[in-house]
């Protein structure tokens, strides 16, 4: 039976409550050539990779998990059920180039998972396909259909909200450990999934692009809600304010956030927008500026907890001496939350509860 994922899996009532996906998984990265553009698989396989089993990819793709590749037939015989689509691409498009291989999955034994704009059960071939051989069709990116407009209203409990110089840079990442290493610490704290990755993740969620623009700030409302005064939900960002694209978006998760916290998340070897050569990167000063400015419309206490650098492309030498040199330039803690250590738990101290 073929069916689309809409209220069960993106957003789920505030009572702790989490839903599963069917796993393990097996991940495809299609016929990418850009690693950013495969955050998806990235984020499973380093925040749920017991659930992982291998990648897929097809002809031309020159962007790898490090897990073993398999095709979707051995997949089910080491025990996959879904094969999820770990492809984030501009406009969240499903090309051609990959429907027969996805056809070819159904028919192996596999459900398909997907977190993209363009639906998997709106495709013919996909539909025909899932229905003959009684597979499941699953699109995360569909946001719940009550979203109410937002209110602006100041809500009980706290916030924290991770923006970013440009987009997929380490938003959900910081977000992910930031939620981690306080709750290891004995905080109230949860994590709130705004992205297809971080629902799929979390198991909850809502994947804020996906709203029409006029609900966006009420969906950030809908996704917090009022809690106790103790209580931190640490919100993953999408976007950035500076970005072409993608500023919409980031607007209006900050106004319905209302965050009274938001650490700058920034790649130091990054240089111009992603997808964007001829804008550039803004500082991270400008992004503090920029967010303080904005936030204020409905948290008049907005302010910058810290900065969380990406240095997977630096050595450990050159990261720490990098992230020295921002600390030192802006006065406030500054860390790459998964290299960890002495910097992170300063960060870590910023954002406590």
């Amino acid at each position: 039976m073929t069916t689309r994922q809409s209220a069960a899996l993106d957003w789920a009532a505030d009572d702790g409550e989490e839903q599963d996906l069917p796993h393990p998984y097996l991940l495809f990265l299609g016929d990418t050539v850009e690693p950013a553009y495969a955050k998806t698989a990235f984020g499973l396989r380093d925040w749920s990779g017991e659930r992982c089993v291998g990648e897929w990819s097809l002809p031309g793709a020159s962007v790898t998990t490090g897990l073993e590749w398999m095709t979707p037939d051995v997949a089910v015989a080491r025990g996959a059920r879904t094969l999820v689509v770990g492809v984030a691409n501009p406009g969240g498009v499903i090309p051609e180039t990959w429907i027969a291989a996805l056809a070819d999955a159904l028919r192996d034994g596999l459900d398909i998972v997907a977190g993209m704009h363009v639906h998997l059960a709106d495709i013919p071939m996909l539909a025909a396909t899932a229905q003959r051989y009684q597979r499941q069709l699953i699109d995360v990116r569909t946001p719940p259909s009550d979203i109410p407009v937002a209110n602006g209203v100041k809500r009980s409990g706290r916030r924290l909200l991770t923006v970013g110089t440009d987009c997929a840079l380490g938003k959900k990442y910081t977000a992910l450990a930031i939620t981690r290493g306080l709750a290891a610490r004995g905080a109230d704290v949860r994590f709130r999934a705004t992205g297809q990755t971080g629902i799929m993740i979390a198991g909850e969620g809502i994947p804020i692009d996906a709203v029409i623009s006029d609900f966006v700030s009420g969906a950030a409302e809908m996704l917090s809600p009022a809690a106790k005064p103790g209580h931190l939900d640490v919100i993953e960002g999408q976007g950035s304010l500076f970005h072409p694209s993608y500023a919409a978006v980031s607007l209006g998760l900050l106004h319905g956030s209302q965050p009274d916290l938001f650490v700058v998340c920034h790649d130091p070897t990054r240089t111009t927008v992603l997808g964007h050569p001829n804008f550039a990167l803004p500082s991270i000063e400008e992004v503090i500026r920029q967010t303080v400015a904005l936030g204020r419309l409905t948290n008049p206490a907005i302010r910058c907890a810290g900065v969380s650098l990406n240095t997977a492309s630096l050595s450990e030498a050159e990261a720490e001496a990098e992230i020295a040199r921002v600390a030192e330039r802006l006065g406030i803690p500054v860390a790459d939350p998964i290299r960890g250590g002495p910097a992170f738990e300063r960060l870590l101290d910023a954002c406590q509860p």
